[in-house]
């Protein structure tokens, strides 16, 4: 009776140099043994990105991000536009850049950030009369109309947090809130772009309206810095807080890892094993309002079994309408033989409406984090058995 089954995979503690490939085989070897369960061909293995990096040592100091920032863009002012508010994700991150300039320009957008993590509360902001679409504040301007909201679930002053940051490293802070990119050019015309999936557009507008260093964070620690780790397509997009003064950077070898554990298992059980390396998942808190997706996307590294889109009829369309004169056997006979008859591409096919339309990876890897948590389970592994499985087989 049973169909998809996401189960979590406890490990060891992994560290910088450990094969990453054989303790994630090792330890499903183990929980197969443990639990009595089998893998199946089509059946997946995921991993979550923070391990494949830690254990492939993708490190960076404080003082790496800062002599990448002052070598690309002099050392100056630069104006730090749409970071996301977040102590994990952006704090060491920011005391890099404020450590590489002498002056740092803030522009956030509010009432939240890319993330949707809240400066201010959305019927304050209908309280105050500002406009969020065309209204420019400093500081001052914000701290008159909404005084000192701290972050939902935190607690946190992002205003006075980011900027204790900043001073901190002995730049000067400035603050200013806004919605337009564009505006930062009204204080420096060299722009780091720091938000994450819509970092082109906003690229592409500060440079047209007269940017002239105008980079993103997949710009920073894109290739080495003194020996350190690095990312060469996302830099550092994707990072996590490690220590004070170090950050984890996303995985650079992940669709490597992924590749090797597939073929790895799938020697060793005789079926034909999947693998993804999986960030963070796609999906939103619905009290919070914060969206979980702050890395620039799920699947890092995955298989070529998993590329593509769900194609799948809706079945109680088919028992409302189709087969509304049917109960029992007769209606799940024939809605299996519907399901075995379907087209190869069911796009804007009715008995498809209110399925999915999402990448497989985007769905696997939010299914994969949700199980893993980010606490204290120690199940960085994640095997997914029946994914594919459906009504009909």
């Amino acid at each position: 009776m049973a169909s998809t089954i996401s189960r979590g995979i406890k490990a060891p503690i992994i560290r910088q140099g450990d094969d990453i490939v054989k303790v994630v085989c090792d330890s499903v070897l183990a929980a197969m043994k443990e639990d009595n369960f089998a893998l199946s061909d089509g059946d997946i293995v995921s991993v979550t990105e923070a391990v494949v990096a830690r254990a492939d040592g993708n490190y960076a100091s404080i003082d790496d991000i800062a002599a990448d920032v002052k070598a690309k863009f002099g050392g100056e002012t630069v104006g730090v536009v749409f970071p996301i508010l977040s102590r994990n994700r952006f704090s060491i991150c920011l005391k890099g850049i404020a450590r590489g300039a002498k002056k740092v320009v803030l522009q956030l957008s509010y009432p939240s950030d890319e993330v949707g993590n809240s400066l201010v509360d959305l019927d304050a902001l209908d309280e105050s009369g500002i406009n969020p679409f065309s209204d420019v504040l400093t500081v001052e301007d914000f701290r008159r109309a909404f005084g000192t909201p701290k972050h939902t679930f935190t607690g946190v002053d992002y205003v006075q947090f980011y900027t204790d940051i900043i001073e901190g490293e002995g730049a000067e802070a400035e603050v200013v809130f806004a919605n337009h990119a564009e505006v930062i050019l009204d204080y420096t015309k060299n722009v780091l772009c720091c938000d994450i999936h819509t970092r082109e557009r906003t690229q592409r507008r500060v440079k047209a309206a007269g940017g002239e260093i105008v980079l993103t964070l997949c710009d920073i620690l894109n290739a080495p810095v003194n020996g350190s780790g690095c990312n060469p397509q996302y830099g550092l997009l994707g990072s996590n807080k490690a220590t004070e003064d170090t950050v984890k950077l996303f995985p650079r070898n992940a669709q490597e890892v992924a590749e090797n554990i597939s073929k790895s298992l799938s020697e060793t059980t005789g079926k034909r094993i999947e693998a993804m390396i999986y960030g963070d998942g796609a999906f939103r808190d619905p009290v919070g309002k914060i969206w979980e997706l702050a890395d620039p996307v799920v699947g890092v590294g995955y298989t070529k079994g998993l590329i593509g889109l769900p194609n799948e009829l809706k079945l109680k369309f088919l028992a409302d309408n189709d087969f509304a004169d049917l109960s029992g056997d007769a209606l799940a006979d024939a809605i299996r033989q519907r399901i075995r008859e379907k087209s190869r591409d069911l796009k804007g096919d009715m008995t498809s409406e209110g399925t999915t339309p999402r990448r497989l990876t985007d769905l696997i890897g939010s299914l994969c984090d949700l199980t893993s948590g980010s606490g204290d389970k120690g199940t960085p592994i994640v095997v997914v058995q029946n994914y594919f499985n459906n009504y009909a087989n």
